[in-house]
């Protein structure tokens, strides 16, 4: 089920959030969002979605910018929500989710997107966007959709369409983890030193995640068994602080050379090839990058970091 469910009256409130570009490109009698949306053929079912979730005003409020998803992107989500239309047009809550997922409240054309980096959405959440020829964007479930056309200029903001439609995230870091098998241990890690509960909040956070392979080899380098690195809640703790930032940092956000202030209090630094060196001076590599959640985002690395 997908969460965050969001008021009606919360998107109304956003109609007078300010805009931060200007449009051009659009004469005084372009449309607006809501008009050009429920006037295109291959916009059926979003149309039908905005007006059963109640947010016709909402997108048609000043300076917005929506993604908009495709007839053939909808058909697809119900394939994989293994839904009806009808099922998903009468799920209000559902609705105001994902749609609220697809609207920015502010202007942003193509030339305003910074590659790698987060967008924030009305109705809370994030997604990533990669620019290029298509632009990609990696939603909270970690799922790629493409524009199709980008720069519609209207009167009220600028709509790009996407072949999928993107989805809020429905797991914390902690449960992102707990569905990847090559973090088993770090989960392991995680419950026995009670951290599930502050891994499993707002945050948001970023989580350089150790692959079961590194807690292998640190068990090697420290000479102990894993069941002794779990009993040791003090040194658990201490370790698995070292690899958490209280802040989302994706791989577009990080400065090479730049020293990293973990959760622990110690830092590292992470070079221009990923590389992170910790504090005991060892290099640790970033093998993945950008896993979302909804409370932050994991990157993982092929040696477990240590403090002195």
């Amino acid at each position: 089920m997908i969460n965050l469910p969001k008021r009606r009256e919360f998107f109304l409130a956003m109609m007078a959030a300010p805009g931060v570009l200007a449009l051009s490109g659009c004469s005084d009698d372009s449309p607006g969002i809501w008009d050009y949306v429920r006037d295109q053929p291959d916009l059926t079912i979003l149309t039908q979605a905005i007006q059963a979730a109640g947010l016709t005003e909402a997108v048609a409020g000043s300076s917005r910018t929506l993604f908009a998803p495709t007839d053939t992107a909808f058909q697809a989500l119900l394939s994989e929500l293994g839904i009806s239309a009808q099922a998903l047009l009468s799920d209000t809550a559902l609705l105001q989710s994902v749609l609220a997922y697809h609207l920015i409240g502010q202007v942003q054309t193509q030339s305003s997107w910074v590659s790698g980096k987060a967008i924030e959405p009305v109705g809370g959440g994030f997604f990533k966007l990669v620019t290029g020829n298509p632009v990609t964007i990696t939603d909270g479930r970690n799922r790629l959709s493409r524009t199709t056309q980008t720069d519609v200029l209207l009167a009220n903001g600028a709509l790009h369409r996407i072949d999928r439609v993107l989805l809020p995230a429905n797991r914390t870091i902690v449960e992102t983890a707990q569905a990847t098998a090559q973090t088993s241990t770090l989960v392991a890690a995680i419950q026995a030193a009670g951290l599930v509960p502050t891994l499993s909040a707002a945050g948001p956070f970023t989580v350089f995640a150790p692959v079961n392979a590194a807690f292998d080899a640190l068990l090697v380098e420290l000479g102990i068994t894993l069941n002794a690195l779990l009993a040791d809640t003090v040194l658990l703790t201490k370790v698995l602080t070292y690899h958490v930032v209280g802040a989302r940092v994706l791989q577009a956000d990080i400065v090479p050379n730049q020293s990293v202030t973990s959760a622990q209090g110690q830092t590292f630094l992470i070079n221009a090839g990923f590389q992170i060196t910790d504090a005991r001076q060892r290099a640790i590599a970033i093998t993945a990058t950008d896993t979302l959640a909804s409370n932050g985002v994991i990157h993982l690395v092929d040696r477990v970091l240590l403090p002195v």
